[in-house]
């Protein structure tokens, strides 16, 4: 099997359509999220402009439980992890696999001028690399 390019962009993986949360956004709120399976973090931009400002990740929310922050008050800007780990959508993605890898995230915002414009996965990556009709040939 070839591996398809990793000159490709960012832009060409991403997925456009990103769940976000706000900076006061409650962490009883995010964690609902989490437990739908769905999603392992969730990008938190300024709802004025829908600059990235951080993340919260699973991570970051069970960090504020062991801290005895109650999640029915502790805001997405208390917890948060900033600045954020981004590409642009121009990054090629042997750049995008590179920062993840260095970083050990499941997923990695896109901006374009530090707004947000979608996120890359590890799935989205792999779907990616490995396309749907060999998958099927192993079924």
């Amino acid at each position: 099997m070839k591996v398809p390019s990793l000159d490709a962009k960012a832009k060409d993986v991403m997925q456009s359509r990103v769940m976000t949360a706000t900076r006061q956004a409650k962490g009883r709120d995010m964690a609902v999220h989490f437990l739908s399976g769905m999603f392992s973090g969730l990008p938190v931009i300024e709802a004025s402009n829908r600059e990235l400002v951080g993340v919260v990740s699973e991570f970051d929310l069970l960090k504020a439980v062991q801290e005895g922050k109650d999640l029915d008050t502790v805001k997405a800007d208390d917890i948060m992890t900033k600045p954020p780990i981004t590409v642009e959508e121009e990054t090629p993605v042997k750049h995008v696999l590179d920062q993840m890898i260095k970083w050990n995230i499941l997923r990695l915002p896109v901006v374009r001028e530090k707004k947000l414009v979608g996120v890359i996965s590890r799935t989205d990556l792999l779907n990616y690399i490995i396309p749907s009709h060999v998958i099927c040939a192993y079924l």
